[in-house]
C-alpha cells in the first residue's frame, strides 16, 4: 500500500512543482521557479521510492 501511496504524493508534488514553476516564468519570480524545481524532484523522489516499495514489496 505505501507503493501507491508514495506515487500519489509525488504525483501531486510533481504537478504543484510545474505549476510554480509555470507561473514563476510568467511573472519572472526566480525564486518561485526555484521553489517549483525542488517540489519536482521531491515528487519524482516519492515516485521513485514507490517504485522500489512495489519491487521489493515494501520491505525497505
Amino acid at each position: 500500500m505505501g507503493e501507491l501511496t508514495e506515487k500519489i504524493k509525488g504525483n501531486a508534488n510533481e504537478m504543484s512543482g510545474n505549476t510554480k514553476q509555470a507561473v514563476a516564468e510568467m511573472t519572472d519570480d526566480a525564486s518561485l521557479h526555484q521553489e517549483g524545481e525542488r517540489q519536482e524532484r521531491k515528487g519524482e523522489a516519492q515516485q521513485f521510492k514507490g517504485e522500489i516499495e512495489g519491487e521489493l514489496g515494501n520491505d525497505i
